[in-house]
């Protein structure tokens, strides 16, 4: 059969015509493109409200980044992955003294960075044109650091190693933190010492102070009243002591039947005395005493004082001694002062008294305390707001449990309660014996085993069973370290700052100052010449 020869003209006319389908194609979409422009030309344009596109707005209405985040294909997370071993791998180079390659690394990955920061201001993805060479480069660098050994393997490791000397660094420094604090809260600040030794002065060189002291024995009766409201305060703090006094008798609806009876040490003796007799509060009466006159205080009575002259406990508490793991809190030699632990001894420092609410130097009173005088504490010596919430300040929490005789006689999770402001009935007190259980329980922690130092540890076991649970709102706490509800503020009758962040320091806490200073008259000639000076 013989072939159809070659057509060239059929061949020519089936090219034309595909060409001529192709450019009618072509046409049209111009001329629908030039019809959307004519459209878009007519309508009105808004005029923004803003020159620019904000930065957020561009992300938004360009390309979704978690998607693309999220495409195993997406060039933007092939970029980012290599970005965050790179970072692990400069560290270790780091480590590793190789500063030259840790170097590369980081420049490469600056470049990286620029490249996702460009595609993150104009919102369109990263195209493979600009990433193919961003790409490229950082993988070879990262094939170059498995060369030098940074497995992953190697890496865990050194990265471990790293991070325990990163705790060991933090640890460290949240001592020395605690430390300065520590030292901070300690220091009498140059104000307070300036208004002490100016009170000194005046007490010794202004007979008429002495003249009103001795005019005003004739309250001797009001301080053995029991009709009255008795207040006990034990402080070496001029201001402080007087800002509880003032806040007191300030909120109190019959200051006039307010009593305080201040006790300090003999330093601060005089200065007390000046300030409370040249100032009135309310018609408050105000007794000052120092506890070396206490015939009673001595070390064959006192156990704390006993301790104190034992060698190893000077040592410890007063040269920086022990184990070197006790923190530095409790190695703090107030928590051995007498003023500390006078709150053991009420009733012999009042003798006279049947009911006292005993205040410490770090409070203010915002209501009237009446009230308290009338609670009934159903048989028991003390009312104290408990501050047990789950776990915390539970008693395993100040008590060392691992001792037999603490195991043996205490609830591991009896909720502990406050010292600060505490209603105190010492008819009860001296016939339960409580001081003679305190005396019990020191005398046996002379070895520091059962509790490290401090007040309320020796507090919890010798008033043991013994406490009456207060409503909350008589005693707020933690005004002096953390932060507290501002409805537990506004609310509460006494506001406690305890804590190293005391009021009338320059580390207390700013925003409770205030609250501080509501009861401080900064325009009394002592406390300008002092305080704003």
């Amino acid at each position: 059969m013989r072939r159809r020869p070659f057509d060239l003209r059929r061949s020519a006319r089936r090219r034309w015509s595909s060409k001529g389908w192709a450019w009618l194609v072509v046409g049209g979409l111009g001329v629908l493109l030039f019809l959307i422009v004519l459209s878009r030309e007519k309508q009105p344009r808004s005029v923004p409200s803003f020159p620019q596109k904000s930065y957020r707005s561009s992300l938004t209405e360009g390309h979704n980044i978690t998607d693309e985040m999220l495409s195993a294909h997406s060039f933007t997370r092939q970029l980012v992955d290599q970005i965050s071993l790179a970072k692990a791998f400069v560290v270790i180079s780091k480590e590793s003294n190789n500063l030259q390659f840790a170097a590369e690394l980081s420049a490469q990955i600056r470049y990286s960075q620029v490249l996702l920061s460009r595609a993150a201001t104009r919102g369109t993805p990263l195209t493979a044109e600009e990433v193919e060479t961003a790409i490229h480069d950082m993988a070879l660098l990262l094939y170059q650091a498995q060369q030098f050994h940074y497995d992953g393997a190697t890496m865990m490791m050194k990265m471990k190693g790293q991070i325990q000397a990163l705790e060991e660094r933090m640890k460290s420094e949240t001592e020395k933190s605690t430390q300065y604090g520590q030292i901070a809260a300690e220091e009498i600040p140059k104000s307070l010492y300036c208004l002490g030794v100016s009170l000194t002065m005046e007490w010794f060189k202004n007979s008429n102070l002495h003249r009103k002291l001795s005019e005003g024995k004739h309250t001797l009766e009001k301080l053995r009243d029991n009709s009255l409201y008795h207040y006990c305060i034990f402080s070496d703090n001029i201001l402080a002591a007087s800002v509880v006094v003032n806040s007191t008798a300030i909120n109190s609806k019959h200051p006039d039947q307010i009593v305080f009876h201040l006790v300090t040490d003999e330093v601060n003796y005089p200065p007390m005395k000046a300030w409370f007799s040249m100032n009135s509060f309310r018609g408050a009466t105000v007794e000052v005493q120092k506890f070396e006159d206490f015939s009673w205080l001595n070390a064959s009575y006192v156990p704390v004082l006993k301790q104190l002259q034992n060698t190893d406990t000077q040592n410890f508490y007063f040269s920086g001694g022990g184990d070197g793991k006790t923190p530095i809190k409790f190695r703090n030699p107030k928590y051995l002062s007498m003023l500390n632990h006078l709150r053991f001894y009420i009733p012999e420092v009042f003798p006279a008294l049947q009911k006292v609410v005993f205040l410490d130097d770090d409070v203010i009173v915002q209501k009237d305390l009446t009230e308290l005088f009338t609670i009934n504490l159903n048989g028991n010596v003390m009312g104290a707001v408990e501050t047990c919430m789950e776990t915390f300040h539970r008693f395993h929490k100040y008590l060392n449990y691992s001792h037999p005789l603490i195991r043996a006689h205490f609830d591991p999770d009896a909720c502990g309660w406050a010292f600060g402001m505490n209603v105190i009935d010492l008819r009860v007190w001296r016939r339960k014996n409580v001081t003679g259980i305190y005396h019990h329980w020191q005398e046996r922690n002379a070895d520091h085993t059962l509790w490290k130092l401090g007040s309320l540890p020796p507090g919890l076991l010798a008033f043991y069973g013994l406490i009456e649970t207060l409503d909350p709102k008589w005693h707020v706490l933690g005004l002096g370290y953390t932060n507290v509800d501002l409805s537990a503020i506004r609310n509460g009758a006494v506001l406690h700052y305890n804590g190293n962040m005391k009021p009338w320091l320059k580390i207390g806490m700013e925003k409770y100052k205030v609250l501080w200073d509501k009861y401080v008259d900064y325009s009394h000639p002592l406390l300008h010449r002092c305080f704003m000076h």
